[in-house]
């Protein structure tokens, strides 16, 4: 199955669906990535905060399938926040994935409050002038953290990837990032929907699930999704969502889900 990608603002491009692998660890990661890359998954997201580079890397291994083919994104936490500090981080990060680069990293969480994330991007910034990683990017970041960045440095991110789901759609934070260039990607997609009526009735109308009337959400949306599973006929359905189309009543009906940022994680304390 082909899945498509969306183009990032450095030229690269990632695959719209990924696999995300928290809270999996160990055998049990490494059995997830080597089903879902045999299932056709190209995308896998991982963390240095996830304990799980290790299995994810084994799963990537098991899979025979060319580096080259492959998109892999990692994140680094408050740990590895600070001048310089990051690139112990992505060294560790490597060695446990077994990889020479990764596809895509990420700043975890932006922790405004320790006021070390500008510095943190700016080491980013060299990893990738180095060739150590290929985008770069943030992960749980306001428009205020974004503004930070956009002011004292010189590369915008590829990504911000954010807790979002129909039932939490941040169209604010989703305008600001399309029109600086940079692509939402969506943690926790389908988190919380699998029994919503709204969702139920239009996944019997099309013949689907409900994570995967979920999912064509974020597709129709140009969001990349990450939904997480070691089951692998749900991550078979998760990644059937491109032969069907969600039409404008359905699209209605999903729209009044929404039940505000504030149901979603507070991106100054936390993440995923």
């Amino acid at each position: 199955m082909s899945i498509p990608s969306i183009a990032l603002n450095d030229g690269h491009s990632i695959p719209q669906i990924g696999v995300g692998t928290w809270p999996l660890r160990g055998a049990d990661a490494a059995d997830a990535v080597a089903t879902a890359l045999e299932l056709g998954y190209r995308h896998v997201d991982t963390a240095r905060r996830y304990d799980n580079e290790d299995g994810v890397g084994q799963g990537i291994r098991r899979s025979g399938i060319d580096r080259a083919e492959l998109f892999v994104t990692t994140k680094l936490d408050g740990r590895f926040q600070g001048e310089g500090r990051a690139i112990v981080g992505l060294q560790e990060s490597l060695e446990l994935l077994g990889l020479e680069y990764v596809d895509l990293l990420l700043i975890h969480w932006p922790l405004p409050a320790r006021r070390q994330f500008v510095s943190t991007w700016k080491t980013f910034e060299k990893l990738k002038a180095d060739g150590l990683v290929r985008s770069i990017g943030v992960s749980n970041f306001k428009p205020a953290h974004l503004d930070a960045l956009a002011a004292e440095t010189d590369t915008v991110p590829a990504i911000n990837q954010i807790e979002l789901s129909p039932l939490i759609t941040r169209e604010e934070q989703r305008a600001y990032d399309t029109a600086h260039g940079i692509v939402t990607e969506s943690w926790s997609p389908i988190k919380g929907i699998l029994s919503e009526p709204v969702l139920t009735a239009i996944a019997e109308k099309h013949g689907k699930t409900t994570a995967q009337i979920a999912l064509r959400w974020h597709v129709q949306n140009g969001l990349v999704a990450i939904p997480k599973s070691s089951n692998p006929q749900r991550l078979a359905e998760n990644l059937a969502v491109f032969d069907f189309e969600l039409d404008a009543a359905d699209l209605a009906s999903i729209a009044t889900l929404d039940r505000g940022p504030s149901a979603g994680v507070d991106s100054d304390v936390t993440g995923h």
